[in-house]
């Protein structure tokens, strides 16, 4: 028969597997759906394995290329044989309501996993009928119905079969041949026979090809998955594929394929197996927007945050709002301009309908300050007053010229982003809550409510990874995979080749063995695909009631209820994401404040602290910024240094000059220039005075270039910020570009300064800021510089015991001497868990904490404080609970000194202890009638100060005695090294030696695109700086990136009266050094 004549149409594939189908599928979603396009056809189902974590992004690929969405799930199945690898089936929804049951069922298995892995089990199917009996079934060749057939038992076949015959609304034997030999799953002998079975028991048969490729090429790649999904190497026996046909078909290949296996079944033509799989694709068609719920907006309702009905939800709103008037503000001219702009803000609030939005977050923070947690708002948020009146933001957006629109615009449709900082310590306690008021009791049973869950977030494959999977199916060595992983930057795993050919401390890795070859291009062929789901690190996901009918649920590893969709994801669906931040520094303020109450016995709001304290200027001009937030690297470092800052707002424009962008774009220096008078400021034309002179001049901010849009063109705020967005792009430039001349022109300005404004708006496209974002990281910057410089003790022990910082705890400690803050040893009696302040003869000194042990445990340091005080070594042993490993770092790190100050007499009697009678029971009094042994001493010497010093740095990551630096003095002395102190004293362009602990080495953009490596050394004096060119890198990379003791030569760089870096020419290691001049004495004194 001519094939014409039972072409019925082009073919929908009903079953493939994206990427999403982790380390199975080898395709993101949106190139399947280009491929299905490519091929014009009219629909294309997503299918993914285990999850429905793609499920957005591939409908979203749809709708952009006109294609009709299919969804569906392939999930394991516990009937049939279930002893080793469980079979699998295929549940598609359809297009009436198949997409809530979908999810639903989906959800209900997984929040009844013990494993976090969703199996339809009997039991399970069950309990969820009602959703089951929504959704459609297919058999393909995994399934329990195709083992049996395989087996050549009909019967048995049968039999399972009819075990889920009445769980589901329909089925259909799923017939797919990869043209594999053989009579098994996937050959064409098989899908014959399943589709015989189907007819012989009147059940429904669609073809499909269970693809799980784009195209053939990627058939390597699909075997490299399978081995990195199954943690085996290469072999057949690991690999599911035979040959390379699970790809996506074009039609004419599947209506031939269709055409072989009707023959082989007996039948004359493909035409009733592909009508059926053609009818099967129809009724699971599904809607974008209205089933899948693309744009929509779904947020609380009013009952929940305590209305009514949406007009008493508005009232609640305006209320509350008005109340922070009255209580922020005190004089009338100010309390005036606040409620003009209030009603603006509540204007564009109910125009969006957002009122829940704004209340749901207010709610939250209340519930976290109710439990004397710590909250800040960052983000474009910190530009609305309603959000600092509800309390949501501590940033008053009148004071700095912050603007609504910024954040939130009646023309733009996405729903506004508000974030909140939180202490970290303390962040899951505000999940907590949310859980409890938000969310469900249980999570197992059907039909039940929740308005939130935490959002997920895709981890992908980037270079080290990359290396790993690929090497060890491949058969690598595991210690040559260890050594190409670990050489390779964070870099993707695209860019694998490129690193190893540009970077100098890669140049003399061998790569040139076969198998090293075929696992960087395995690797670089693995890059961005999805590897597994984590939790978010900060955001959860609140909508209203029906929140569980759009969004799969699961519990993540920290058992929190988690939606597997990532943050674009549940936006692109229109649900209310909070980002609730933990912020280490919030807790280093939090832990500072609550020691100022304990050891001061004062009350201390440093929300209420003035934002004018001449003295935390001086600080941060003085670049002693170690610790501040958002001012300790070394380029901050030297660019407070330059820019001096005296106020908050020179706070926020220090924030925002110190980005990438700026950075690249140059803009920095016209900045300074003009600030300290070297040149004028480009104001270009009055109008535009009141919006540049708090810049001198430059456009840092998006607040500023919205501003300038609508003076000059006469549009409204909320039109000017869609231009600005639009500048992100060249197409979006052309188009503001036409419409921007022409609407200034007829303003009445002339085309010079319009020329020269748009260079300006154009140029500002790539180094923007949002000034909201940058007042609220400004805060916190002058509320840890207001501690440090007025409470440095406090403040010393809130950031070791919260390490907010990019440095290590070390050189925290040196900066703590440099201020005149005591550092005060272990002891086991007077340490705590966390760094505390102690009041000394001298000043107050900062404790070290058990927490800074190696190996210590949360319950040993509780159990240690408990038993507290102790008598001696014996006395500890009996009752603190501690192991014996945390007992014999405590000996060496001297927590025993305050009780005998012989470490190695201590190890010894330790060591006696253990062989004793004597009980070890945490907390114990009685010793069962034995006494302990008696500690004697041992004849030997106390640890020397050198061996003090390397016991703390292996077992508290730092030098309290003494620093490690001095042990190299007479050296340093003898080749005239500079202290990091004194670097100051030398003019520019000299040639300096400096040494010290690399405490950050960095390689942040620069402006001219080469990759540049930026050096931090500590030498107990303070830090230095100093910067590696690529010529610098070739022969000196391998050391920076090795040795941790290092010995720089450079020329001095003056930045400013108190910035000063080094141009390096050369490092070495300082250790080989020091070995090689003493070498050199000895033999010179022989």
């Amino acid at each position: 028969m001519d094939r014409e004549s039972y072409l019925v149409m082009s073919f929908i594939h009903l079953r493939t597997a994206s990427a999403y189908s982790l380390k199975y599928g080898t395709t993101q979603p949106r190139d399947l759906v280009a491929r299905a396009s490519e091929l014009e056809m009219p629909a294309l189902a997503l299918t993914d394995r285990d999850g429905l974590a793609g499920a957005i992004r591939f409908t979203k690929a749809c709708v952009s290329h006109g294609i009709a969405p299919i969804i569906g799930i392939n999930l394991p199945i516990a009937i049939g044989d279930v002893s080793g690898t469980l079979p699998r089936v295929t549940v598609l929804a359809h297009g009436d309501g198949g997409w809530r049951s979908l999810v639903r069922l989906y959800t209900g298995l997984q929040m009844n996993s013990a494993n976090r892995t969703a199996v339809l089990t009997p039991e399970l199917l069950e309990k969820f009928s009602q959703y089951t009996s929504n959704l459609h079934l297919l058999h393909g060749p995994e399934s329990p119905v195709s083992q049996a057939l395989a087996a050549h038992r009909f019967d048995m076949a049968l039999e399972i079969f009819n075990q889920t015959r009445d769980l589901f609304a329909d089925h259909a034997m799923e017939c797919v041949s990869h043209l594999v030999a053989g009579s098994g799953p996937r050959s064409t002998a098989h899908a014959a026979r399943s589709l015989i079975f189907a007819r012989d028991n009147d059940i429904d048969a669609v073809i499909t090809n269970a693809a799980r490729m784009r195209d053939r090429t990627d058939g390597p790649l699909a075997d490299v998955l399978d081995c990195a999904r199954q943690l085996v190497p290469l072999h057949p026996r690991n690999v599911e594929r035979r040959n390379a046909e699970a790809y996506v078909k074009s039609s004419d290949e599947m209506i031939s394929l269709a055409a072989e296996i009707a023959r082989a079944a007996g039948e004359r033509t493909p035409r009733a197996l592909l009508k059926t799989t053609r009818q099967w694709a129809e009724r699971a068609v599904l809607s974008a927007h209205r089933d899948i719920g693309l744009g929509g907006i779904h947020l609380p309702e009013p009952h929940v945050v305590g209305a009514e009905s949406p007009a008493a939800m508005r009232t609640l709103l305006r209320t509350r709002s008005e109340a922070g008037i009255n209580w922020r503000y005190n004089d009338g001219a100010t309390i005036a301009k606040a409620r003009a702009r209030l009603d603006d803000e509540l204007a564009i609030v109910a125009t969006l309908g957002y009122e829940s939005y704004f209340l749901t977050v207010a709610d939250i923070t209340d519930m976290a300050r109710g439990a004397d947690i710590r909250v800040a708002a960052r983000g474009s948020g910190a530009g609305s007053l309603i959000c600092h009146l509800l309390g949501i933001s501590g940033v008053d957006p009148m004071q700095h010229g912050l603007l609504m629109e910024r954040f939130c615009s009646p023309l733009r449709r996405a729903l506004p982003d508000i974030d909140i900082d939180v202490e970290s310590a303390r962040r899951l306690e505000i999940y907590e809550m949310v859980f409890k008021k938000y969310g469900p009791d249980r999570w197992d049973q059907p039909g039940l409510i929740s308005r939130c869950a935490t959002v997920a977030m895709v981890d992908t494959y980037r270079a080290r990874n990359a290396i790993r999977d690929a090497g060890a199916a491949l058969g690598m060595p595991a210690m040559e995979i260890d050594l190409l992983a670990k050489s390779m930057p964070h870099i993707r795993a695209g860019n694998i080749d490129a690193a190893l050919n540009s970077l100098p401390e890669l140049k003399d890795f061998n790569t040139s063995a076969p198998l090293t070859r075929a696992t960087i291009a395995l690797a670089a062929r693995l890059d961005g695909l999805p590897r597994h789901l984590a939790m978010h690190p900060c955001a959860m996901v609140l909508s209203d009631a029906a929140f569980l009918d759009r969004a799969p649920v699961q519990f993540n590893a920290g058992g929190f209820p988690m939606v597997e969709f990532d943050k674009d994801d549940v936006e692109d669906i229109g649900l209310l994401k909070l980002d609730i931040l933990g912020v280490r520094m919030q807790s280093a303020i939090a832990h500072a404040v609550h020691e100022i109450k304990r050891v001061e016995d004062q009350e201390l709001d440093i929300d209420a602290v003035a934002l004018d304290d001449a003295d935390t200027y001086a600080l941060i001009q003085s670049t002693r910024t170690l610790g501040i937030f958002q001012v300790e690297s070394p380029g901050q470092r030297e660019l407070v240094g330059k820019l001096e800052p005296r106020t908050f707002n020179d706070l926020i424009i220090d924030i925002s000059l110190f980005r990438p962008g700026p950075v690249k774009s140059d803009m920095i220096r016209p900045f300074l220039e003009a600030r300290h008078g070297f040149r004028p400021a480009q104001i270009i034309h009055p109008d535009l005075l009141p919006i540049l002179s708090e810049t001198e001049g430059v456009v840092v901010f998006h607040e500023q270039v919205i501003s300038i849009i609508s003076v000059m063109t006469g549009i409204s705020l909320a039109a000017a910020d869609e231009k600005r967005r639009a500048l992100g792009d060249r197409a979006g430039q052309q188009e503001v570009c036409d419409w921007f001349f022409p609407a200034a022109t007829e303003r009445g300005y002339e085309l010079k300064v319009i020329t020269e404004i748009w260079d300006v708006l154009r140029a500002f496209a790539s180094f923007g800021f949002c000034k909201a974002h940058a007042a609220a990281f400004a805060l916190p910057t002058y509320q840890s510089a207001w501690l440090k410089t007025h409470h440095p003790a406090a403040f010393i022990a809130g950031i070791l015991t919260h390490d907010p910082g990019m440095y290590p705890k070390r050189l925290l400690l040196d900066e703590a001497r440099q201020i005149g803050v005591g550092i005060a040893p272990l002891d086991i009696n007077t340490s705590s868990a966390d760094y505390r302040i102690e009041r000394t003869l001298d000043g107050d000194a900062v404790r070290i904490a058990f927490s800074s042990v190696a190996g210590i445990s949360e319950k040993e340091i509780a159990s240690i404080i408990t038993g507290q005080p102790y008598i001696d070594l014996a006395d500890f042993y009996r009752r603190s609970g501690a192991s014996t490993p945390v007992v014999e770092n405590l000996i060496m790190t001297g927590a025993f000194d305050s009780v005998h100050t012989n470490q190695r007499d201590l190890l010894l009697h330790f060591s006696d202890l253990q062989k004793s009678p004597v009980a070890h029971l945490p907390g114990a009094q009685l010793t069962f009638g034995f006494a302990a042994p008696a500690l004697e001493s041992s004849g030997l010497q106390p640890l020397n100060t050198a061996e003090k010093v390397r016991s703390e740095v292996e077992r508290l990551g730092m030098d309290v005695t003494q620093h490690m630096l001095s042990f190299y003095a007479p050296f340093l002395n003898a080749i005239g090294a500079v202290k990091s102190s004194d670097l100051l004293s030398h003019r520019s362009n000299s040639s300096v030696l400096i040494a010290g602990v690399k405490v950050a080495l960095q390689t942040p953009p620069v402006r001219s695109g080469r990759r540049v490596i930026f050096l931090t050394l500590d030498d107990g004096y303070g830090c230095s700086d100093s910067t590696f060119f690529p010529d610098a890198q070739v022969d000196h990379a391998s050391t920076l990136y090795s040795t941790s003791l290092l010995l720089v030569r450079g020329q001095t760089r003056r930045t400013g009266a108190r910035g000063i870096s080094i141009r390096a020419t050369a490092v070495w290691d300082l250790r080989l050094a020091y070995e090689k001049w003493r070498s050199q004495a000895d033999s010179v004194a022989i």
